[in-house]
This record gives C-alpha cells, sequence and structure tokens, in this order.
C-alpha cells in the first residue's frame, strides 16, 4: 500500500497555481501523518509550491491537508484523483471547519487532530470501508507522540528550516479571539507533551537552533517554568510564538533570557481598545503595549510584531499610526494582515449576520485582500494601506531607524539582511510569510 500526502499550494489570478521558490517553513500536519503510519505502508510527501503533483503515481489512498485559501486548490486536486479512481481523505482546519463542503470532492475527512483516528481510517480503508467523517471525541492526549517525519520533505526548500529545526510542545489556547481558528482546532486549554519528551526530540535532533511551532510557548506558567528550566543546559538559542502578557511575568521573562530565547513572535494585532475588546482581545490594553514591548526587548529577546488591519475602528491612518509605533519601538521584524473572517470563527458568524461578507471565493481569503466590508475604509483602502505598511515599516530609512540599535554585530548584519530581504519581497508585493 501507498499513501501520498499533499500539501496544496493557491490558485491566483487567472486561476493559476502559486509557485514559491521556497517557503519560510513546512506546515506540521503532514510530516505528523507520515509518522502516524504503520511502517508497512509506503509514504511520500509532495508539497505543491515547489513540487508537481504526480496525478499518475499509483498510490492507493491519497491525503490532502489545507487552511482555507489552499481550499479551491485542495478540491481540485482531490477531484483529479477521484476522477482516476483514487481514494482521497481530506483534512487541516478548512476540512474541520467545513466537513460536509470538503466532502463534496473526497471520500473522508479527518474533522481536527489525527492522532486518535487515523489508525482507524487506515484499516478502513485497507478493508474497503472507510466512512465520511472521522473524529475523535475528545483531544488527543500529547504524551508519546511519534516525531514528525521531516526526513520526507525537501528541507533545503524551506528557508528557515535549516536554521531552526521545528519542535512542538504543546497545543491549544484558552484566549477566545473572534477572528482566530485555533481554538477550535486545537481546543481552549493548554495540552503539553512531557517536558523530558521534548528535551530529548530536541537532544536526538542534535540542533542547537530552535523553533517552538506552539501557539503560546509560555502561555501556560508552571510548565512554561519547567520547560525553559530543562532548556537551560542545553544551550540553546530559540525562538516562537508568545503573548504579550509575558511582559508581566519577570520570572518567565528571566528564564526565557536564560534558556537562550533570541526572538518571540507577539501578536499584538491592534493599537486600539476598542477593536481589542470587540475581537475578544482584551487581556492586555493597548496603552500598555509599549511598555510590554520594551520590557520584552529589555531582556535581550527580538520581537516579530503580527499586525492586523481592517477591524471596525479602524479608519485609512491606522496604517501610518501603526508603521510609526513600530518603528518608534524599534521592533526586529512586522507581518501585517487584512482580517479575514475564516470559516468556524466568530467573526465569521458575526460578519455572515452584518452582511458584510463580500464573497466566499476561499482563494481570497489568505489575509492579504479584503474579503468584506470595512467600516471607517473602503476595501481599495484596505488592500492597499496593507502594501504601504509593509514598504514604509521595511523602507530603508525606517529598516536604519529600527535595526542600528541591534545587540552585536553578528545579530545585527543578520537583522540588516533580513530586513532588506522582506524589503525586496514588499516592493514586489509578496509576503514574507508566504514564501518568494
Amino acid at each position: 500500500m501507498k499513501l501520498l500526502l499533499i500539501q496544496p499550494s493557491q490558485l491566483v489570478e487567472g486561476g493559476k497555481v502559486f509557485k514559491a521558490k521556497r517557503l519560510m517553513f513546512p506546515r506540521l500536519s503532514l510530516p505528523v501523518l507520515a509518522a502516524l503510519t504503520p511502517p508497512d505502508i509506503e509514504v511520500q510527501i509532495v508539497d505543491e509550491h515547489f513540487e508537481e503533483i504526480p496525478f499518475g503515481d499509483p498510490a492507493d489512498l491519497i491525503g490532502i491537508s489545507f487552511m482555507t485559501p489552499q481550499a479551491p486548490r485542495g478540491y481540485q486536486i482531490g477531484d483529479e484523483f477521484r476522477r482516476r479512481g483514487r481514494a482521497v481523505v481530506m483534512g487541516g482546519i478548512h476540512a474541520s471547519a467545513l466537513p460536509q463542503e470538503s466532502l463534496e470532492h473526497c471520500d473522508a475527512v479527518v474533522v481536527g487532530e489525527a492522532e486518535e483516528v487515523w489508525l482507524q481510517l487506515l484499516e478502513d480503508f485497507r478493508q474497503g470501508r472507510m466512512k465520511g467523517v472521522y473524529q475523535s471525541p475528545e483531544f488527543p492526549k500529547l504524551k508519546g507522540l511519534p516525531r514528525p517525519r521531516y526526513d520526507f520533505l525537501k528541507k533545503e526548500r524551506y528557508r528557515l528550516f535549516n536554521l531552526n529545526f521545528p519542535i512542538q510542545a504543546g497545543r491549544g489556547c484558552p484566549f477566545q479571539c473572534d477572528f482566530c481558528s485555533v481554538t477550535r482546532f486545537f481546543g481552549g486549554q493548554f495540552r503539553f507533551r512531557p517536558v523530558e519528551e521534548v528535551v530529548q526530540e530536541i537532544q536526538d535532533a542534535n540542533r542547537r537552533k530552535i523553533l517552538f511551532v506552539d501557539d503560546n510557548i509560555v502561555g501556560h506558567r508552571a510548565y512554561a517554568r519547567e520547560l525553559l528550566r530543562a532548556l537551560i543546559p542545553l544551550k540553546l538559542r530559540w525562538g516562537g510564538q508568545a503573548s504579550l502578557n509575558l511582559a508581566k511575568d519577570e520570572e518567565i521573562l528571566g528564564l526565557a533570557r536564560e534558556s537562550g530565547c533570541a526572538i518571540l513572535f507577539i501578536g499584538i494585532e491592534s493599537l486600539s481598545n476598542q477593536n481589542l475588546r470587540e475581537v475578544g482581545k482584551n487581556f492586555f490594553k493597548a496603552e500598555e503595549v509599549q511598555e510590554s514591548l520594551q520590557k520584552i526587548q529589555s531582556y535581550g529577546i527580538s520581537i516579530r510584531a503580527s499586525i492586523v488591519f481592517g477591524f471596525d475602528h479602524d479608519d485609512k491612518h491606522v496604517f501610518k499610526r501603526t508603521v510609526d509605533f513600530l518603528t518608534r519601538n524599534r521592533i526586529a521584524y512586522a507581518d501585517f494582515f487584512i482580517l479575514t473572517p475564516l470559516p468556524g470563527t466568530p467573526l465569521r458568524e458575526r460578519m455572515e449576520n452584518e452582511d458584510r461578507i463580500l464573497f466566499n471565493d476561499w482563494s481570497q481569503y489568505d489575509s492579504l485582500r479584503a474579503v468584506f466590508q470595512p467600516q471607517l475604509m473602503t476595501v481599495e483602502d484596505l488592500n492597499e494601506g496593507l502594501w504601504e505598511a509593509y514598504q514604509s515599516f521595511y523602507s530603508i530609512r525606517n529598516i536604519l531607524k529600527r535595526v542600528l540599535l541591534g545587540r552585536g554585530m553578528n545579530r545585527l548584519g543578520r537583522r540588516l539582511f533580513s530586513n532588506f530581504f522582506y524589503r525586496s519581497l514588499a516592493l514586489q508585493r509578496k509576503h514574507p510569510i508566504y514564501g518568494g
């Protein structure tokens, strides 16, 4: 038996398939599925961003995992394999949010995490009785998970993979941000792998630079304290995602620094209290942002800020205000997005009730263009403002303002190189997260 796992790309203007020379990081889902698959099944992983789909491959079962922007292309791929007589299973955040839509293009859908249902699905396939929807009745425990099979990937095609080895310590998020699909997919509580298993995986990888792919690596204080203390003897240099609330916890900040934390991706999202309150991100106030950012940076930790434009209290001046704020606070990197009402989120339900959704072409739901009617600006203002913010933040003048205060020539050189690379992408209207 052969299993072909596919990461679809995205349809762009004219229905073409988007291709990238390299991506920033691979998604975790397919290497995890490969690890869960019994060894008597041959496995191949194909990432369509830089590989062609082998429609003529004699694989017995085709697995396709995708987020919302990749859904139309994922459906095309599923339809073509089924036309050729192949069985197709789909999964990922979009298929989990809309399983019945996905079932129009496949034979089975895995809703949510696959650990508790994947072996049953494979056995059902072998017996010719694969059913429509597979969903675990509860979120899986994370103890004893197999290691993701990164050896199936073309690792040289991911810009940061060879610099920062990906590790997952936990899943889930208790915050209820209404634009985010993480809580529905991974649950509203933190779940963790045993610290000793995380440490052992890092040691086995024999890497000194690590990226934790958790949505909030320091979100649970007790676990964070245990994990960070265990990392100290490993002498790592690591990055991850965290909430701005970290600035309020000097013990965890100190342990983060001592364990080798170099950079954190932090979702600031908005500098407006009204916006933060209305989308459920009210666990910090806008007036606390500057002090919190400075506190985190004072521990030698660089910040990669996530900003979302298009909230109901954003007007067309929000882009300049935000870039000025980030530049003034010497933020090393920033990623800008347009608010997107993804399927399965409270934001989607609210905007549907307000009749503000403009269209349901999922390929447009990539957070780089407006798919809804903003309140205080036009769609064109929002779409153009995103790229104006990118190009301004990564302008030569602002790069020099932000980066020249970096600590140490080695980090300064790396920051300058990365910022000028992102500048080149911004000028081409290519998003750093999505490749280039």
